[in-house]
């Protein structure tokens, strides 16, 4: 019997697989290798699939189905972090919460990765949260997903996202936000309030304007650059786990922003003045944030756990953990356990 059921999901995952790459026609160039930061589990069957945003976007993702399941089963959509790519800390958390009992796919936010949309490498608070919604609109429309068992992660800056997609549809049943950073709130106020003046705002306002006035003379847009390298002796800590990660085997990845030339310097400009959690408050559906004791962004999911009302929110703080020991397994401190029996209660 347990054979039969994983030939008949596997065979759905194939014609799921079929459907939204060669039948919509895609545009996009994906490729078939196992190019990911994280080894191939055999728990679990994978496949590339495509959709697309409410502004006509194609998105690429990596789905991963459990080969032991029946039925139609609880999905997760997964991205983040901030400038990394779906081969990285989003497809390593989707294939182990495959490995228990979710349909999961990893996506490629807009303009990065293998994703549609141009020019590359922007950032939009409204399209990155519309792209977790258009993760939803696929799971919500796969034949092995039960629609109303719907939930989403979203890891670092796609943290942030996350929250604006849960305040925002419903459909999203159970939201975890893993090592978060609000992206409007850093870009409004630099890293703990440091830049939090008008006069230091309107600094920045400028500069951005004058960044968009010679890019658009140029006819190309300036990269900001991902992480530094070489790494100055002198580089604050965290700057030096983000190395440790982006610019080494550990975590590097070819299509990675952060891993290369970062961002567009003007990439981020719309943060400045569109708050991503000015609704957290009417999220109604349970929401779990996860974040290290020692990370410097941990102010990022205290304040948003300030935002959330009722009884159905949660903050994890793990014990000694920094921001990058929640981007893959070498820490070992990951809490996988929790947020499979978060995603269980909630996505029953």
């Amino acid at each position: 019997m347990k054979k039969f059921l994983s030939f008949s999901l596997a065979a759905l995952l194939l014609l799921a697989c079929k459907s939204n790459t060669e039948n919509t026609m895609s545009t996009l160039n994906l490729t078939q290798e196992w190019d990911k930061t994280f080894p191939k589990s055999e728990l679990v069957n994978h496949c590339k699939v495509t959709f697309h945003n409410r502004y006509g976007i194609e998105l690429a993702a990596d789905m991963y189905v459990p080969k032991e399941a029946d039925g139609k089963l609880p999905a997760i959509a997964v991205s983040g972090p901030f400038g990394a790519v779906k081969e990285q800390s989003s497809g390593l958390y989707a294939q182990h919460m495959a490995e228990r009992g979710f349909v999961t796919v990893a996506f490629d936010p807009s303009f990065t990765g293998e994703s549609g949309g141009e020019p590359r490498r922007m950032a939009s608070p409204d399209i990155n949260t519309e792209d977790f919604l258009a993760a939803v609109d696929f799971l919500s429309t796969c034949d092995l997903v039960d629609p109303e068992r719907i939930g989403i992660i979203g890891i670092c800056g796609f943290g942030g996202m996350a929250i604006n997609a849960a305040a925002l549809d419903p459909r999203i049943k159970a939201t975890v936000a893993s090592t978060m950073y609000d992206m409007s709130k850093v870009n409004v106020e630099g890293y703990f309030a440091s830049e939090d003046t008008p006069a230091q705002r309107m600094e920045k306002r400028k500069a951005l304007a004058a960044q968009r006035t010679k890019d658009y003379a140029s006819g190309t847009y300036e990269r900001a650059g991902g992480v530094i390298d070489p790494l100055p002796d002198d580089a604050p800590w965290f700057v030096k786990d983000y190395h440790a990660y982006y610019k080494t085997p550990r975590g590097y990845h070819k299509r990675s922003g952060n891993s290369n030339d970062g961002w567009n310097v003007i990439g981020c400009q719309s943060f400045m003045n569109q708050p991503l959690l000015a609704w957290a408050g009417e999220i109604e559906n349970p929401v779990l944030l996860i974040h290290g004791e020692k990370a410097h962004s941990r102010y990022f999911s205290e304040y948003a756990f300030g935002l959330l009302t009722g009884s159905n929110k949660e903050l994890m703080i793990i014990p000694g953990a920094s921001h990058v020991d929640l981007y893959d397994d070498v820490a070992g401190v990951i809490p996988y356990d929790k947020m499979e029996a978060f995603f269980k209660e909630n996505l029953k």
